[in-house]
């Protein structure tokens, strides 16, 4: 019979090069020990083989993770990192909900999550069920709203986009953006010339592009043109065409502004606008543009939208702890503003 998932079980694993057996284990087996937490199994490395003991359905998926890192490394050559070995497990998990045994079985050592692949990096793939939904709406609309915590790779996921689209000649530029000062773009109070005044705003920006791109070709995109980073006052009464268009932290952008930048869209683009609607610095009554824009435009044809929760962090695990406990104090405050206790309120 058929073991059940509550009932434990061992499979031995064994891969074919010791040395790439090595990077999917990890120094010191730390790759290992990580899938070990993660899914509650036992795992025994030893050379190229493996050995891993547990509930069925958590040895399975562990088997399908390690079998995933290792076609990675086989693929790539690179070491990997903890959110690597993350990734492979929720897509281990998320192939096991959508296809049937058989077939993953048979594709073991098929990547199913979409990947961005630039010069530099090579393939990046997502690391989870919304950032794989993401890569699919960036690919397929000309417009996509991406909303979320910080940490969940939305900005980052976008300029690789953006940087693949141009290496491949599918657009022109790189034009990049975001509101430069959080309550209104006051640029005139810092001190410096235009490019010293934002560049302290923009700075994720540039991160971004330097992770995907050689440091020459940047340089190079900024001088000639190919790469423009500008704060959003900058777009006003321009139309983009055969472009790569982002805009970073769009909850920070007020109604009119947004309007003007959507309108900015011209033949032959595309556009990302990206944000976390619980992250609004805008003054008190002041309506998000980004809030408004997501409702307006919901179901409207070409317009993509994903939503990034707090399970979807992938920067850091202790990050994606720190947004949960700050989502559950919100929530909680939430509910004590609908249920107030009269006898505490202020006297008249």
């Amino acid at each position: 019979m058929p073991a059940g998932s509550d009932e434990a079980v061992e499979v031995p694993l064994t891969f074919d090069d010791n040395r790439l057996a090595s990077l999917v284990f990890g120094q010191y087996d730390q790759n290992v020990a990580h899938i070990e937490r993660r899914l509650d199994v036992t795992a025994t490395a030893l050379g190229n083989h493996l050995v891993i003991k547990g509930p069925a359905d958590a040895v399975e998926t562990a088997r399908r993770g390690f079998q995933k890192l290792y076609a990675r490394v086989r693929t790539g050559g690179s070491t990997l990192s903890l959110g690597d070995v993350d990734g492979a497990i929720r897509e281990a998990t998320a192939q096991a909900t959508l296809f049937p045994a058989a077939a993953i079985a048979a594709e073991a050592d098929t990547p199913h999550f979409e990947q961005i692949a630039t010069r530099k990096r090579g393939a990046v793939r997502a690391r989870n069920p919304a950032q794989d939904e993401y890569i699919k709406l960036l690919r397929t609309n000309e417009l996509v709203f991406a909303e979320g915590p910080a940490g969940t790779g939305k900005t980052w996921l976008a300029v690789g986009h953006a940087v693949s689209l141009l290496e491949q000649g599918h657009a022109e530029r790189l034009i990049l953006s975001r509101p430069a000062v959080e309550a209104g773009e006051r640029l005139g109070f810092l001190p410096g010339d235009m490019r010293e005044k934002v560049d302290p705003y923009l700075r994720p920006i540039y991160d971004a592009l330097y992770d995907f791109m050689e440091a020459r070709h940047v340089d190079r995109g900024l001088q000639t043109g190919t790469i423009e980073i500008a704060p959003l006052a900058f777009m006003r009464g321009r139309t983009l065409t055969n472009a790569v268009v982002l805009l970073d932290e769009a909850q920070n952008t007020t109604s009119m502004q947004m309007k003007m930048f959507l309108t900015r869209l011209g033949e032959g683009s595309r556009m990302i606008i990206t944000g976390d609607p619980s992250q609004i610095d805008l003054p008190p009554g002041q309506k998000s543009g980004l809030v408004e824009a997501v409702g307006v435009l919901d179901g409207v044809e070409g317009i993509g939208r994903v939503r990034f929760k707090d399970v979807d962090v992938v920067r850091h695990d202790l990050v994606r702890r720190i947004v949960t406990a700050y989502e559950r104090a919100a929530h909680g405050s939430a509910e004590a503003d609908r249920n107030p206790n009269p006898r505490r309120r202020p006297l008249a």
